[in-house]
């Protein structure tokens, strides 16, 4: 039995789809990897990874991803462009994740206080999309405002969840600070006591957004880092994770031992014992950015390498001064060759998370 015998449809899934899906990971012991993209390139390739290996996937776009994905040359002094360019990469995705025969989960990613003009604009277009074919635009949207005192975090979650639920959209919501630095939020010198959040509070955010709705995930810092450091550097404590699961269950009395949907953020330099071990308690989500990052800029560098001498001119190579390079310098022969490294990254990380042939 996979995924795809539980009655979820390939493409873009929302909420009682996505309910499904965390649940029947969660219950089976793997997660999925949320892969942050800025372009068609980086969409297609995440796409392609997902079909070759026959899972699930979770697509996301960050505020400075949608930006630009609208084009830098578009002004975003009101979150306009990340606005456009999420809600235009959302229509990609959505005419296309069909196609490649994979649930897509649609998700936007850290979204900080000062970024909430960019939530509330996403938040609109899924009504409208609502209000047209009875399910939102996007799967998901994540609020991070871990840097808020915990009762001001919680209550703004309150706040939109309430908004969404009428929508069935779920919200992800961060408790804890991931330390260093993503997409401009910078949590470089934060106390290391931050980066571990604490069963309390994890069971506040439960108790008081629960009742709103079931569709929420919760990303609780265990020491986890955004960046790249080289494995066995980030120095994570995956068991806070089981007890925080043991606690929530404890105060709610409920039959399953683990009761939250759970989210692990920088993950790159993680060791795969430790991703494996995070899994075990709950994880049912990864993100996935900087590794994925790399892999898509050395498959450019890689082509470079092995075809250099053909990309100094348009015209003149090693076979002779006269010959044209066109065939090694159009863009859809580089940028393909980046996308297959990215794919493979993708593959990688699907593995690591025990979400290979899930379908």
């Amino acid at each position: 039995m996979g995924v795809l015998d539980l009655g979820i449809p390939t493409g873009v899934i929302t909420g009682d789809n996505v309910r499904k899906l965390f649940n029947y990971a969660k219950e089976q012991g793997f997660a999925i990897p949320a892969v942050n993209v800025s372009s068609s390139s980086t969409i297609n390739a995440v796409l392609e990874a997902a079909r070759d290996i026959k899972a699930p996937i979770i697509i996301q776009l960050s505020q400075g991803g949608s930006a630009f994905y609208a084009g830098k040359g578009l002004k975003n002094d009101n979150q306009e462009a990340s606005i456009k360019g999420a809600v235009s990469a959302a229509h990609h995705i959505r005419l296309l994740a069909k196609d490649y025969g994979v649930p897509v989960v649609l998700h936007s990613d850290h979204c900080a206080e000062k970024l909430l003009p960019w939530f509330d604009g996403m938040l609109k277009a899924d009504e409208e999309y609502f209000a047209q074919h009875g399910e939102p635009l996007f799967s998901s949207h994540m609020l991070d405002l871990s840097e808020l005192p915990k009762d001001d975090n919680i209550r703004i979650c309150e706040e939109y969840l309430k908004r969404m639920a009428k929508i069935n959209l779920l919200l992800e919501m961060e408790i804890g600070i991931t330390g260093g630095e993503e997409d401009g939020v910078d949590n470089t010198n934060v106390t290391n006591s931050s980066l571990y959040t604490q069963p309390e509070d994890i069971y506040d955010v439960y108790r008081r957004l629960r009742p709103i709705s079931d569709l929420f995930t919760i990303a609780a810092a265990f020491g986890n880092v955004h960046g790249v450091y080289k494995p066995g550097n980030v120095k994570l404590t995956p068991v806070l994770l089981k007890k925080h699961q043991e606690y929530v269950k404890s105060q709610v009395s409920c039959d399953t031992d683990k009761p939250l949907w759970l989210v692990f953020h920088g993950g790159s330099g993680s060791v795969k014992d430790e991703i494996r071990e995070a899994v075990s308690y709950g994880v049912i989500k990864m993100n996935v950015d900087t590794d994925t990052q790399w892999a898509y800029w050395e498959g450019i560098k890689n082509f470079y390498e092995r075809k250099k001498g053909y990309l100094q001119s348009q015209v003149g190579n090693p076979e002779g001064e006269d010959k044209p390079n066109k065939k090694y310098y159009d863009p859809r022969v580089f940028i393909r060759e980046a996308e297959k490294s990215m794919i493979e990254r993708v593959k990688e990380a699907c593995r690591d998370l025990g979400n290979e042939n899930t379908l």
